[in-house]
């Protein structure tokens, strides 16, 4: 199996950094964008941005795990292109990912005022390590809140709640209790729609739970990839 691994909003494969030391030969992949190259305008295109990716270097039986909008991609292909995948594992994410006004407004001002944004930034990471949390705190300075912006506009484009019963792939579902930006309920929702699915909620976790409990995480991961030898 291939587990390769697809970030969020304004992220990049750092935020992954705890799973790509754990999962031998597992891949994390950095959007367009992210710094590199021009972002895609919507969850779709960087849907098939990943396929392309993946179909390019071969891969064959792949796990497809996706946090955030990373989720929304994963879910996508997991409706679109099934038989290309093994499984797929969504962490902090939903059927429909709409954006509070006020996270888009941050981004906007960041456009202009970089410190500030970056500062809310180091906010949102309050939970990790601290020298992780000023690693993500500089790739978030080098992909940049236009970037941010953009990739939070196809977020709110986003919903499959009406086709996620669709997804007949083995599926494992994570998040935190304490995630305000995809919130339990939006687990449950998965959880309950999509057939045969497993749920993990990881007590006092934010959005970022792969990165504040990741010995937990990475052993649920584990676990489901176990079922999938």
């Amino acid at each position: 199996m291939k587990l390769v691994f697809v970030h969020g909003a304004g992220e990049s494969s750092l935020s992954f950094h705890y799973q790509l030391g754990h999962f031998r030969n597992s891949e994390g992949i950095d959007l367009p964008g992210h710094p590199d190259g021009k972002p895609c305008t919507s969850v779709e295109g960087y849907m098939e941005w990943v396929r392309g990716f993946v179909a390019a270097r071969q891969y064959r039986d792949v796990v497809l795990c996706g946090h955030s909008m990373g989720g929304a991609i994963t879910q996508l292909y997991a409706l679109q292109y099934p038989e290309e995948l093994r499984g797929i594992i969504l962490i902090g994410t939903g059927a429909r990912l709409r954006v509070h006004p006020n996270y888009l407004k941050e981004c906007e001002d960041g456009i202009k005022d970089s410190g500030r944004w970056l500062e809310n930034r180091e906010i949102e990471y309050s939970k990790i390590a601290p020298d992780l949390r000023q690693a993500l705190v500089a790739r978030s300075a080098e992909v940049g809140s236009a970037v941010k912006l953009n990739d939070l506009l196809c977020c709110d484009r986003f919903d499959v709640m009406d086709r996620v019963q669709g997804i007949h792939l083995p599926t494992q579902i994570i998040c935190g209790s304490k995630d305000m930006m995809t919130p339990v309920k939006y687990t449950d929702y998965l959880a309950d729609r999509i057939p045969g699915s497993r749920k993990a909620v990881f007590d006092g976790a934010t959005h970022y739970v792969h990165l504040e409990q990741h010995t937990a995480v990475n052993e649920t991961i584990e676990t489901f990839l176990s079922t999938l030898r």
